[in-house]
């Protein structure tokens, strides 16, 4: 079972969460040519290790929250760095102040 630490609702079960994907910066959609354009939508490193998530907390506070997970182990511990908002949502972002804390699975 994975545990998520939810900065506004506390530790809940990842099944009140949706996965809203890897954190990675977004290409300007202005000057970006149509094969970088599909390799930021298309294409993944799935590497192994700590990355940056961003998450959907659906049956809680309804906000996305940012985390780095770790691949390999699956523990959690809260991101620094703010998540993404989507684009169209005023949805906030929520982060922890404690960002060396981790959650054991």
């Amino acid at each position: 079972m994975l545990i998520l630490d939810c900065p506004h609702c506390g530790p809940r079960n990842s099944s009140e969460f949706r996965h809203a994907g890897t954190s990675r910066e977004r290409p300007d959609a202005t000057s970006v040519t149509a094969e970088k354009w599909r390799d930021y939508l298309y294409t993944q490193q799935n590497a192994a290790g700590w990355v940056r998530e961003n998450w959907y907390h659906a049956m809680g506070c309804r906000r996305y929250i940012a985390i780095e997970r770790d691949t390999v182990t699956n523990r959690t511990r809260p991101s620094d760095a703010r998540g993404a908002t989507p684009r169209g949502t005023d949805a906030t972002v929520g982060t922890s102040a404690d960002s060396n804390q981790e959650t054991a699975t």
